[in-house]
C-alpha cells in the first residue's frame, strides 16, 4: 500500500534533504513549513504552510489531514520545545495520522546528561502514550556543526577522553527517507543513527587542523558566559560535551548501512567535502 507522506521542518537541512530523496524515489510528500516561500521547489511535492508553527495545533491538524505517515522533525531548541512537540503530536492524532517517525536524539533519557536529550525523551514518551504508531530516529551529534566549535584554532569543552561517532545530516535524512514510506515495517522501532567511527575531541580537533583544550565544567560555563545566551541554552552547550565525557555518545550503529545500502559518512569524508 502506498502511504500519503508528510515532512515537517521541510525548510531545514534534514527536512529538505529528506524531501529531496523522497521525490527522487517517486513519492509526493507534503511539506509542512512555517514560510512557504522558503520551501524547496521540487516536482511532485506539495506545500502546507502553518504560520503558527508547532504550537498552532489547529493549523497543524489541517496540514496533517489525509496523511498516513509523518516525519516529525524536532523543533529548534527552546524552553517551549516539548510543548511544541506535544502540540504537533496532538494535531497528528486529531488529523487521523497513523504513524509518526520522530527525529529524536542518541541516548535520550529522562536523566540524560545532555539537557536537550531529556526533551527528546519526554517527546518520545508523549508519542508512545498518544496511541500513534511510531518510529524513533536517534542521531548522534552532527558533523555539520563541528566547524562552529572551532574558535581561534581550538575546541574547548569538558568532554574528557570520551568519544562521539559524529553523523552527517545527509545520512540522517537518507535514513528518514528510507523509513518513512515503509513506516509499517518499522512500527515501534528505535534506531540509533551514527557515523562509522567514535572519535575523541582530541582526534576530532586534529582532523580539523585544530587543538582540543579540555575544560572543567565550571570553566566551560565561565568561558561561554560572554555570549550572553540564556541559562538553558548555555546548559545545552556545556552538557553536550559532558555527555561525550560520560560515554553516552560512544555508540556506533549500523543503521545507515542497513537503511540505505551504503556506509555512513566518515568525518574525514565530510571534511573533504568542505574543500
Amino acid at each position: 500500500m502506498t502511504l500519503s507522506l508528510g515532512v515537517t521542518g521541510a525548510t531545514g537541512a534534514v527536512g529538505t534533504e529528506t524531501v529531496r530523496l523522497l521525490v527522487k524515489e517517486g513519492h509526493t510528500p507534503r511539506l509542512i513549513v512555517r514560510d512557504a516561500s522558503r520551501a524547496p521547489e521540487l516536482p511532485d511535492s506539495r506545500v502546507a504552510p502553518v504560520a503558527g508553527g508547532y504550537l498552532d495545533t489547529e493549523g497543524m491538524r489541517t496540514a496533517f489531514e489525509g496523511l498516513d505517515a509523518v516525519f516529525l522533525v524536532s523543533a529548534g531548541e527552546s524552553p517551549d520545545r516539548v510543548a511544541e512537540h506535544r502540540s504537533a503530536v496532538d494535531a497528528a492524532v486529531a488529523a487521523g495520522v497513523r504513524h509518526l517517525v520522530y527525529l529524536s536524539f542518541l541516548s535520550a533519557a529522562e536523566h540524560a546528561t545532555f539537557t536537550f536529550a531529556r526533551d527528546h525523551w519526554a517527546t518520545e514518551e508523549y508519542i508512545k502514550a498518544s496511541g500513534l504508531d511510531f518510529t524513533f530516529l536517534r542521531p548522534s551529534l552532527y558533523q555539520d556543526l563541528l566547524p562552529r566549535l572551532v574558535q581561534d584554532g581550538e575546541i574547548r569543552g569538558p568532554a574528557g577522553q570520551g568519544r562521539c561517532a559524529w553523523v552527517a545530516r545527509t545520512d540522517v535524512a537518507a535514513v528518514a527517507a528510507a523509513v518513512l514510506p515503509r513506516a509499517d515495517h518499522h512500527r515501534g522501532r528505535r534506531y540509533d543513527v551514527t557515523g562509522p567511527q567514535p572519535l575523541s575531541l582530541a582526534q576530532t580537533a586534529e582532523m580539523m587542523g585544530a587543538r582540543y583544550v579540555p575544560e572543567t565544567v565550571e570553566e566551560a560555563y565561565a568561558s561561554r558566559a560572554r555570549y550572553g545566551a540564556p541559562d538553558w541554552e548555555v546548559a545545552g552547550w556545556v552538557t553536550s560535551y559532558e555527555a561525550i565525557a560520560t560515554g553516552e555518545m560512544d555508540i556506533v550503529s549500523p543503521t545507515v548501512q542497513r537503511a540505505t545500502g551504503y556506509p555512513a559518512t566518515s568525518l574525514q569524508q565530510f571534511l573533504n567535502s568542505l574543500g
